[in-house]
């Protein structure tokens, strides 16, 4: 009976020392972006046994650079992390005077780029934009994602060159690890912007990952305790407080007007995941709207009738004054 036991206590340690190989594993090419296409890529075999490897050996990603170019009239804006990454934005101005200017930031793996239909329905409403490509993102230099954790520099970085410009009317516009870097940055630096429109914000570091897994197939059993260690070895590998990165924290601190929105199809981002976020910001004048055709996606391509109508409201009700 006690060496049955010592089996058991050693299958017991073995596991437990493969499990926590692999979540740190998954931690590290998490994090990690590439610039090239990944040779051997496995992404289009879909059987189980090629699925569960990729999920407990990591994903392998790459940089997508950010193509194409505005056609509206733009500037190219260069800016330096503390730690001298070069990040790429793009600046543009409307034809009439600027109501004031809408900085957009786009989510993981994205770019500036895709939010361009974004930014050029806020021209339209008479605003300037400021698109910013993160860290390893983009245009920008560097090869590591903190998934919204050191990202929230680079929200201080563009508040503050939009600032030096005498502007006084900001409003922060972000899709899900942009929705969260906004929210980061707005209490961790102070930022007082006139409004925030955050679109599909995950609710923690572990419930992306979570999210991540359930769109490969796995179910909560396996994904809890797996993205737990992940995230863990995030922090260890990437020296962030990984586990402590949750969105409801965050917007624990915001008190300017917020329009948070989702889609009910949402893979990534849960509904009981967006409502704890919309019950924990801090602001009274808050708003949150279902797009019920809606994925984790552009809810501007989904639904351009509700989006305008949503946004432009938002806009003209923080501008006047009114509650949303």
């Amino acid at each position: 009976m006690l060496n049955y036991f010592k089996w058991i206590f050693w299958i017991f340690i073995v596991q437990f020392l493969l499990f926590n190989i692999s979540a740190a594993l998954y931690a590290y090419k998490f994090t990690k972006v590439y610039d090239a296409p990944i040779a051997g890529s496995v992404s289009g075999q879909t059987n189980v046994l090629n699925k569960t490897w990729r999920f407990f050996s990591g994903p392998l990603q790459r940089k997508m650079l950010s193509s194409p170019s505005p056609v509206f009239k733009y500037k190219t804006i260069t800016f330096h992390t503390k730690n001298k990454l070069s990040l790429e934005a793009w600046f543009a101005q409307p034809d009439i005077a600027s109501k004031g200017t809408v900085i957009l930031f786009h989510g993981w793996l994205s770019n500036k780029s895709i939010l361009l239909p974004e930014a050029s329905e806020f021209i339209f409403q008479g605003y300037s934009v400021l698109l910013v490509d993160f860290r390893a993102h983009g245009n920008s230099q560097g090869h590591v994602t903190t998934i919204g954790v050191n990202e929230a520099e680079e929200v201080k970085l563009a508040w503050d060159f939009i600032k030096t410009k005498g502007e006084k009317n900001i409003i922060l516009y972000g899709i899900s690890m942009g929705a969260v870097a906004i929210a980061k940055a707005v209490g961790e630096f102070s930022l007082s912007p006139s409004g925030l429109i955050l679109e599909m914000p995950f609710e923690s570091m572990q419930s992306i990952i979570q999210g991540k897994a359930r769109a490969q197939g796995f179910q909560n059993f396996v994904i809890k305790p797996f993205s737990f260690f992940v995230t863990f070895w995030m922090g260890v590998e990437r020296g962030i407080s990984a586990l402590q990165h949750k969105t409801a924290n965050y917007v624990s601190k915001i008190n300017c007007p917020v329009l948070l929105q989702w889609g009910a199809n949402d893979e990534y981002v849960l509904r009981n995941e967006t409502e704890k976020i919309f019950n924990a910001i801090a602001s009274k004048n808050k708003k949150i709207v279902v797009y019920e055709n809606a994925g984790h996606e552009s809810l501007l391509y989904n639904d351009p009738h509700q989006w305008r109508i949503e946004t432009e409201r938002f806009l003209k009700n923080i501008n006047s004054g009114l509650p949303l």
